[in-house]
């Protein structure tokens, strides 16, 4: 996908060169638009045929990440939870 490019003002002298710019924009926008449904469509593509042994692994995959992450932030937390205040206050003991 292109990214805009900054392009020089153009200074029209006529109505008809307006309408022809004009004309110009709208189809560039239109190819814009069909450019971006079909990009938008494709991120939204429901996937079909999937077999219960794809879905089972499936769910156990996004199990596991799941687990990891909760073991990855209570890690975190645990560690470095004192600079978010999120850190257990240590009773503070008696030394003999």
């Amino acid at each position: 996908m292109e990214l805009p490019v900054k392009k020089e003002t153009t200074h029209f002298r006529t109505l008809e060169e307006i309408r022809v710019r004009k004309e110009q924009l709208l189809s560039e926008l239109q190819q814009d638009s069909t450019k971006f449904s079909t990009l938008w469509n494709q991120t939204f593509i429901k996937r079909e045929g999937n077999s219960k042994g794809e879905f089972i692994s499936g769910l156990v995959a996004n199990s596991i990440t799941a687990v990891d992450t909760f073991l990855l932030v209570r890690k975190l937390i645990k560690n470095y939870g004192g600079l978010f205040g999120l850190s257990k206050k240590s009773s503070t003991k008696k030394k003999r």
